[in-house]
């Protein structure tokens, strides 16, 4: 069945009190407007075609450009007259052909596929199918309004009257209606209402009116259909969406230290036997081998870490390979480019950045590696960096297998240390080092017979 979305992203979100437009606002790393971007993707995956239209006002040039990429229509809503004002300026750019039109929020990230799917074909381009669900407090919500088992209406909270305030089941703000009939209908809308705006929920009253059917589905859970107002909701989805994924991870056998102080924000898959402690984030595309394990406070971000590898904690890691077995940190950092192999060690208050370590390679203390190839079994002393920038240029510096760099040395790139060469310690190398033998670059010590340090002078000057 082909669809048309259209998801409203106009309003300012004055309760948020930020200069950015409410939509932008992230949760789990993502604005919440491409969650429902993404949730839209893959209900118009299983439709088989689909229009997204995206309703945009406040900071329109923003939101739209947070939301190109995803090859959605934008109009504009200005000024904001309400809902129905809202898919009335959508409806030119709707695609007649397509039989159903689905109606999401761009304040509510979390309504899942297939959920929103269910709402399409419930609607199957004949009924207007109405998204509900039941709530303890109600307030802000329109109620459903019904006789017997029928949907009659939806009264918005400030016109309902007490006996209608009652009412739990709540109206969440999307819907899925025949494309041609909403046409019809939102552009029948009038405002003679106490906020003087075109309601979306008027077309009920009319479906009835026409003897078109209403229908309820009923949401499966509250956090699906929450919107996001101000930054207490927003913190509060954040913590019920973190807490879904930290379910959903240990059910599939992760260990988490505690599902409260995890954060993913993106894409995190974890192989057996994965082990994770307190406050780690998680962000882009993170894969886990078998048998990892994270330290405390670590960040990784748009990496790989092979099966037994041991991340201590306080680590940065971004867009990095770490192999298997490897020892990385406490308080290490890998930027992106850096590539270790198995069983490379990379102790604490070491950076590697644009860099390959082969297997067994080590750096276990306050060095830098950058723009550099380093062998098997390499021993990077304490100290120790790759001078890889002339300051205009990045050269790099090529480390042969089983070289041992001494502490406090300064390879002054673009440099090659050849297999076995040893670099003795407080060396600085700017040209080759040949394989197999001791080169060393300082000054001769010299000590200096009846030499004083100097001494304060005292007395008035």
């Amino acid at each position: 069945m082909a669809l048309n979305v259209v998801i409203m992203a106009a309003g300012k979100g004055t309760r948020m009190k930020s200069a950015l437009p409410k939509v932008l606002h992230k949760l789990a790393g993502r604005s919440l407007l491409q969650h429902v971007l993404a949730t839209a993707a893959q209900v118009g995956h299983q439709a088989g075609r689909v229009r997204t239209v995206v309703v945009t006002g406040h900071g329109a040039e923003q939101v739209e450009a947070d939301a190109a990429a995803s090859g959605a229509v934008f109009v504009r809503q200005m000024p904001q007259l309400g809902t129905g004002h809202a898919v009335q300026q959508a409806v030119p750019a709707l695609d007649p052909g397509h039989a159903v039109t689905l109606i999401l929020n761009g304040d509510v990230p979390l309504i899942r596929p297939e959920t929103a799917l269910a709402l399409v074909q419930a609607c199957g381009g004949t009924k207007l199918a109405l998204l509900t669900i039941e709530l303890p407090d109600a307030t802000g919500y329109g109620r459903i309004v019904r006789e017997g088992e029928q949907v009659r209406a939806i009264v918005e909270h400030k016109d309902a009257s007490p006996a209608q305030r009652a009412i739990r089941e709540v109206y969440t703000g999307m819907m899925a209606a025949p494309t041609a009939l909403l046409a019809r209908w939102v552009m029948a809308l009038k405002n003679d209402n106490v906020q003087r705006e075109y309601y979306l929920t008027d077309i009920v009253a009319m479906a009835v009116a026409e003897g078109v059917p209403v229908v309820a589905t009923g949401a499966p859970s509250e956090t699906e259909v929450l919107g996001v107002n101000s930054p207490v909701q927003l913190a509060d989805l954040e913590r019920r969406h973190q807490r879904a994924v930290a379910e959903s991870l240990m059910e599939a056998g992760v260990r988490l230290a505690d599902p409260a102080r995890l954060d993913v924000r993106g894409e995190l898959s974890c192989g057996s036997d994965v082990e994770i402690d307190v406050n780690c984030i998680f962000e882009g595309q993170v894969a886990l081998g078998d048998g990892v394990r994270i330290g405390a406070n670590c960040i990784v971000r748009d990496a790989s870490i092979g099966a037994g590898a041991v991340i201590h904690p306080f680590t940065h890691i971004e867009g990095a390979s770490v192999g298997a077995g490897a020892l990385v940190g406490p308080y290490a950092r890998l930027r992106p480019g850096a590539d270790l192999g198995e069983e490379v060690h990379i102790g604490n208050f070491v950076e590697v950045k644009n860099s390959t370590l082969a297997r067994g390679a080590k750096a276990n203390h306050l060095a830098y590696l950058g723009d550099a190839t380093v062998g098997e079994r390499v021993n990077f002393g304490a100290g120790s960096i790759t001078a890889n920038y002339d300051g205009a240029n990045k050269h790099r510096t090529v480390i042969g297998s089983d070289v041992h760099v001494g502490s406090n040395c300064v390879l002054v790139a673009p440099v090659t240390l050849g297999d076995g060469a040893t670099i003795g310690g407080g060396s600085t190398i700017a040209k080759p080092a040949p394989a197999g033998q001791l080169t060393v670059a300082r000054a001769r010590q010299v000590t200096l017979p009846g030499w004083q340090r100097p001494r304060k002078t005292t007395g008035k000057a």
